[in-house]
């Protein structure tokens, strides 16, 4: 980590073009995501398929939720928002678009146990229901809209207690979150495994905010709009390990537990990451989060939500799905490039 500082350093004093030392902390945000996402999934081997789909889910989004701390910090709402819904977005129909179509083009026709995706999907809709009501009371001006922090709170709770119940319904009830098939390398010792997720959770911090601290130069010296940038760019960055482990698994062709893994951190966000940025808001001292999206954010998240299900639910994929899933995702992103 003294290394990392070091370069930054360097970069810095060298009069470095703020998009430069905006690509290095994206990168090593996403080598650190890869790092995390490894040790997950070594830990994850010896407490079981069902907890190893959970756990790298939830941990392969560490590196966000320290990004969106400290741009809430910096008082960007606007891009924390607009990552968390690209985080859901990515997953949904970007990552998910790219393994059906490489899967589907190396593997044909590619076919998985629907049960657990179509729940999780039925767990999002219910999600993207509960993050459009505080939208709904303020833009219907209704009484609740005169009460937004309460109503955000309580929407907060709810879903992190619906966090936790789906979680336990996934590794204790009948769908548990299927196994991987394929070949493993050498296993680490379970020190290490623990070792590794502490130390890059930890640099996970660091380089999360020398990635904010570079995010309003970068996205001043191309003239890109903070909608995008956080739609885009944070979320893509935030999210390698889902980008990477899910697009992995598909063209290994362990179809089961690819659409699993990257159906369970859209999931996850919205259920457990975008509350808990909500409720931190409050203690955290910059910028107040909340749930009330613009209508283009909330409409691009039901589109996804609505198409990803659709695709799910036959139990089966052709690489020609997955080709629609990246279209839609280029035309959503391109939407929000002006702003």
């Amino acid at each position: 980590m003294c290394g990392i500082y070091r370069r930054r350093g360097r970069l810095h004093y060298a009069g470095a073009n703020a998009l430069v030392a905006f690509v290095a902390a994206a990168a090593a945000l996403a080598l650190l995501a890869v790092i995390v996402g490894e040790s997950t999934d070594q830990l994850g081997r010896k407490l079981g398929p069902g907890a190893t789909g959970i756990l790298q889910s939830a941990l392969g989004n560490l590196p966000e939720l320290f990004v969106c701390i400290f741009a809430l910090r910096a008082g960007l709402v606007e891009v924390v928002q607009a990552a968390l819904v690209g985080s859901i977005l990515g997953n949904s129909i970007l990552v998910l678009g790219f393994a059906i179509f490489l899967g589907g083009l190396k593997n044909g026709r590619q076919r998985f146990d629907s049960e657990p995706p179509k729940t999780i999907v039925t767990l999002m809709m219910l999600a993207v229901a509960a993050l459009a009501v505080p939208t709904l009371a303020k833009e219907l001006h209704t009484p609740a809209g005169m009460h937004i922090d309460g109503l955000d709170s309580f929407v907060a709770v709810v879903m992190l207690v619906l966090l936790g119940a789906s979680i336990y319904f996934f590794i204790k009830g009948d769908l548990a979150v299927p196994a991987e098939n394929g070949e493993h390398g050498p296993s680490w010792p379970t020190y290490l495994s623990i070792a590794m997720l502490a130390l890059s959770g930890a640099g996970a911090a660091f380089v999360s905010d020398w990635f904010v601290a570079g995010l309003e130069p970068a996205m001043a010296s191309i003239g890109i709009a903070p909608a995008f940038a956080g739609l885009v760019v944070v979320a893509i960055a935030g999210n390698a390990i889902e980008n990477l482990v899910g697009i992995q698994l598909a063209w290994r062709n362990q179809t089961d537990y690819a659409v699993s893994v990257i159906l369970n951190s859209s999931l996850q966000v919205a259920l457990g990451l975008f509350p808990v940025l909500v409720l931190l808001s409050f203690v955290l001292g910059g910028a107040i989060l909340s749930f009330i999206l613009t209508p283009l954010l909330l409409a691009a998240l039901v589109l996804a939500v609505i198409v990803s299900a659709f695709i799910i639910y036959d139990g089966e994929s052709i690489w020609l799905e997955g080709l629609a899933l990246i279209g839609l995702y280029c035309i959503v992103a391109a939407a929000f490039w002006w702003g």
